[in-house]
């Protein structure tokens, strides 16, 4: 029975790994966001078994880039075995920036679920917005960063956006 592949879109969730001591194989995790609510959010493990595809897997991905990964679902069959995403094919839709001079940058945007924090190196405030540019709000700092989304969705629940 064959069944069609999935098609997800994800960020890079942390470095990519060789799924075997050659580096024919790759492993990696995206971060897949489908709406606004954290709690669609998942965190997907993928696998990747051609050679040419594992290389640039392994040797071209940087952590924060955006990709539309197509493959299977393997399901587990015991309780020890994981779900993974096996991928035939993979795209870079956005690189993620690269930070060559730390030193040189006096803000930086960082991705938070399915929102976006803007940390400013001259303030301990954190503004924060949706993927889509809707303000959340400020957070005074960045601790604060889970009280102000918590209450953003609920103001967002209660008034049915």
């Amino acid at each position: 029975m064959d069944t069609e592949p999935i098609v997800l879109d994800g960020f890079l969730e942390e470095a990519t790994v060789p799924g075997d001591l050659h580096g024919s194989t790759a492993r990696f995790r995206i971060t897949v966001s489908p709406t606004d609510e954290r709690t669609d959010e998942m965190v997907l493990p993928c696998g990747v078994t051609d050679p040419e595809l594992a290389h640039a897997v392994l040797h071209d991905l940087v952590p924060g880039d955006k990709l539309r990964v197509t493959g299977h679902f393997h399901l587990p069959r015991t309780p020890d075995d994981p779900v993974w995403l096996a991928v035939s094919t993979l795209a870079v839709q956005e690189t993620a920036p690269l930070l060559t001079d730390p030193g040189a940058f006096t803000a930086v945007l960082e991705r938070y679920g399915p929102y976006v924090c803007w940390f400013d190196a001259d303030t301990d405030a954190v503004d924060v917005f949706t993927e889509t540019g809707t303000w959340v709000g400020t957070a005074p700092t960045p601790d604060a960063i889970d009280d102000l989304l918590e209450a953003f969705e609920q103001r967002q629940s209660t008034s049915g956006e």
